[in-house]
């Protein structure tokens, strides 16, 4: 499950990196720093996902509002990771 887990990041980041922000480091410095920039803000929409999912399951009592609240945490998470990603991550220097 790490393995994955890690392989997974590593692959979203150089798809969006690549893609949706057309960003290109400096050096190689600059790439892990910017790596790991993208990785804790991962963390903390997991965190809105994970919140969101367990809101649902001690709120409704439910496994399927369990679900609907994982599926409403993960696109909530997803916004949230794009707008921080734009906004602090993938920006060009010296542009506020």
């Amino acid at each position: 499950m790490m393995v994955g887990t890690g392989a997974g990041l590593i692959v979203k980041y150089v798809l969006d990196k690549r893609y949706i922000f057309r960003f290109k480091a400096v050096n190689a410095a600059h790439n892990g720093r910017i790596f790991l920039l993208y990785s804790l803000m991962g963390v903390f929409t997991t965190v809105i996902f994970w919140s969101t999912e367990l809101a649902f399951h001690f709120i409704f009592q439910s496994a399927e509002l369990r679900y609907l609240g994982g599926i409403i945490g993960l696109a909530i998470g997803y916004l949230t990771k794009y707008e921080l990603d734009k906004r602090f991550v993938f920006r060009t220097p010296g542009v506020a």
